[in-house]
Formats: C-alpha cells, sequence, structure tokens
C-alpha cells in the first residue's frame, strides 16, 4: 500500500511537472498574449543565449591551448624589389615607301620604245621608254635653223651699233628677233623632252604596264611602276592620349608575323595634327631593309616604349582585391617568426600601368615587401598565416 502510495505521488510530481514546462513554453506565452509574459521571456532567453555564449568561449580556449595542430593557413609569398619597367603600347601598322610611283606620260602619242624590263634596276635620269613626237623633233630642227640664223644676225648687227654703224632700231630689232626665236626653240625642246620616260629616281622596275606600240594618253595611261625599297618605312595611326609620350626617336619593336622577322628601330617623325574623325595622330616608323626582304604593304606589328620606370614595384594583377569603395588592395607577411609563420596585414595599394599580367604599383607599399601570392584572396586581415614557398 505504502508503494501504491508513493508511485502515485510520484506520477502527481511527473504530470506536474510537464504541465509547468508546457505552460512555460514559447507557444503557450504567445498564447496568452501576455505582454509583460512575452518580455519576461525574451529576457530569460538572451540570458541563457549569453551563457552558452560564455561557455562556449572558455571551451574553445581550452581546445586551442590543448590542440597543438593548429588550423593555419598556407600560402605563398614573394618580395617587391625595384626593377625597371619599360611599359609598350602595341598597334598595328603597313609598310610603306615615299619611292613607289607608277609613271604616267606628259605627251600624247604612240609608245614607241621600252628600253628596260620589269626587275630590272635603273638609276635616276636613266630614259625608261620613248614616246613618237609626231614630227615635233622636225620642227625643233627647223626652229633652230632659224635661231641660228637669228643669232648671227644679231651678233654682225652688234659689232656695227659697237662701231656707231646703223641705227639703234636695227639692233634692237634684231635682238629682239634672237631673243624670241631662241625662246621658241627652248620651248618647243621642253615639250619634245616630254617624250622620253624617265626614272624619278634609282629603283627597280617592278612592273612594265603598257606594252609598246600603244597608243597613251598624258596623265591618264598607266607605264611603269618603279620602286626603291631602300627607304622603308611603316605609318600607322596612335590614339591622341599617347601624343605626350609617342614622339621622335621612341624606341620601337616592329614585328613581322609573315616574314617571322623582328627589327629593334626607332620613331622618325610624330605628327602634330590630330584627327578629329578618329581622334589620332600619325607616326613614322624607319624600317631598316638591307635585305630587301621587307615589301610595301606588310602588315607590322609595333610595341612603342611610351612609357619607363627605372625604379617600379611590379605585382601580379591576380593578387589584387577591391572592396566595397573600389579601392585596391594587397596582403602582406608580417610579423614572421622561426617557423615561418606571422600576420597577414591588408595593405591599400595605388596603381599605374598594366604589362602582360603585371601591375606597377605607385604607393601603398614599400621595397622588400613580402606580398602574399597564392592564397591571396582566402585569408584576412590579421589572421595567422604559414608561408610554404618552394
Amino acid at each position: 500500500m505504502k508503494n501504491i502510495y508513493s508511485l502515485f505521488i510520484l506520477t502527481l510530481l511527473i504530470v506536474s511537472c510537464g504541465g509547468e514546462k508546457k505552460n512555460n513554453s514559447i507557444e503557450s506565452i504567445l498564447a496568452t498574449e501576455n505582454l509583460e509574459k512575452i518580455r519576461t521571456k525574451r529576457t530569460e532567453l538572451v540570458d541563457d543565449q549569453k551563457m552558452l555564449h560564455d561557455k562556449i568561449k572558455v571551451l574553445d580556449e581550452a581546445i586551442s591551448k590543448i590542440d597543438t595542430v593548429k588550423k593555419i593557413p598556407l600560402i605563398t609569398t614573394f618580395t617587391a624589389k625595384h626593377e625597371v619597367f619599360n611599359h609598350v603600347l602595341e598597334i598595328q601598322g603597313n609598310v610603306t615607301t615615299k619611292n613607289l610611283i607608277v609613271i604616267y606620260p606628259e605627251y600624247n602619242g604612240i609608245l614607241t620604245r621600252i628600253y628596260v624590263k620589269a626587275g630590272e634596276k635603273v638609276k635616276k635620269g636613266q630614259l625608261l621608254a620613248k614616246i613618237d613626237d609626231g614630227g615635233l623633233s622636225q620642227q625643233v630642227a627647223q626652229l633652230q635653223i632659224q635661231a641660228d640664223l637669228a643669232k648671227t644676225t644679231f651678233e654682225r648687227q652688234e659689232r656695227l651699233w659697237e662701231q656707231k654703224i646703223g641705227s639703234e632700231i636695227q639692233y634692237l630689232q634684231a635682238k629682239s628677233n634672237y631673243d624670241a626665236q631662241t625662246q621658241a626653240v627652248n620651248q618647243l625642246k621642253q615639250q619634245l623632252g616630254k617624250t622620253n620616260v624617265i626614272a624619278p629616281f634609282s629603283g627597280t622596275i617592278d612592273d612594265v604596264i603598257t606594252e609598246q606600240g600603244s597608243v597613251v594618253a598624258a596623265g591618264q595611261s598607266q607605264l611603269i611602276r618603279i620602286i626603291n625599297l631602300d627607304d622603308m618605312y611603316i605609318e600607322t595611326d596612335v590614339p591622341e592620349a599617347y601624343i605626350a609620350n609617342v614622339v621622335k626617336g621612341k624606341n620601337v619593336t616592329a614585328e613581322f608575323p609573315i616574314l617571322g622577322k623582328t627589327v629593334e628601330t626607332t620613331i622618325r617623325q610624330a605628327g602634330d595634327f590630330i584627327n578629329p574623325a578618329n581622334r589620332t595622330f600619325k607616326i613614322e616608323v624607319a624600317i631598316p631593309n638591307k635585305d630587301k626582304t621587307i615589301k610595301p604593304n606588310l602588315t607590322a606589328k609595333l610595341k612603342i616604349n611610351d612609357y619607363t620606370n627605372e625604379e617600379a614595384l611590379l605585382i601580379p594583377q591576380s593578387i589584387i582585391s577591391e572592396n566595397a569603395e573600389g579601392e585596391q588592395y594587397v596582403y602582406v607577411v608580417n610579423n614572421k617568426n622561426e617557423n615561418k609563420e606571422g600576420v597577414a596585414k591588408k595593405i591599400i595599394i595605388k596603381t599605374g600601368r598594366t604589362q602582360g599580367d603585371v601591375i606597377e604599383v605607385l604607393d601603398g607599399i614599400e621595397n622588400d615587401a613580402e606580398l602574399i601570392k597564392e592564397g591571396a584572396r582566402s585569408v584576412k586581415d590579421g589572421q595567422t598565416v604559414k608561408v610554404i614557398n618552394y
């Protein structure tokens, strides 16, 4: 009977405790819609949360003291050193020459003779072809006879005039006639000279365009193409943003992909006029061509040294991050101990020009600074890290 009574009392206690917990649950308190009870329950939960946080902190401290194997991020680093930085502007251009022309006739007629052939070397002033003069040479000969007579008459009249024989008007008429005949002969000889096709400069006959015997028209018929490969250059357009740095005398590397050839040269001329249509200015780059392998209209890739810094700090672009304010930053390692463990520190930097996969740092880091390379995007400011450079 006593055991039955004890069991009854225990059952009542369990039911009572269960009812109390049920009555103190969040659902039951919310159901009461009693503001004071709800606030009281919230305060109890906040206190419980704080107590749990303090206990977890104590446990973490104990773990860190007991655990000898720390989970430290592994990184690699490199040391920033002053070095020469030559920035280059890469643009494309075409080879050309001022000594490449097509010769046109200055006289109408039949192309009676061609004295050269394609591939032949010629000198400046050399006769290349002849156009039928249509009887012009006979006219010159006739005028020359008249001019010779006028000269003889003038010379005799001049001697008489010096001896005070004859009138002054006779002397002046003879002189005027001689001058007129001489001028007429010279003019006709100039016209006759246009029937000769002359080389304007020394070079090579690239093509004989019109065949011998063809009728040609002055200024219209293409006769011969002549070229000189000695004075070659590349002409290209450069954006106006580079007008202060891309100037005469700057070093240039010209690459010819088709030839597999590279030439070191300089800018020989930089234009002063900016084209309003595309905001560019023209430059000319001289091209040495001793072996005559570089031809007009070849495409070339130009690398122009537009900026040089003798003491630049260069870093890989891949290690740079950017914060919400748009500032660029990197991580350096400070206070490194004998175990190669140190502290990662975030450094805001100012960058300059880029070249390939590196970028110039203008401000923020000093020479000999140890920067995080691999792992730079996974560490945090103030975090302990371990350097494992290979």
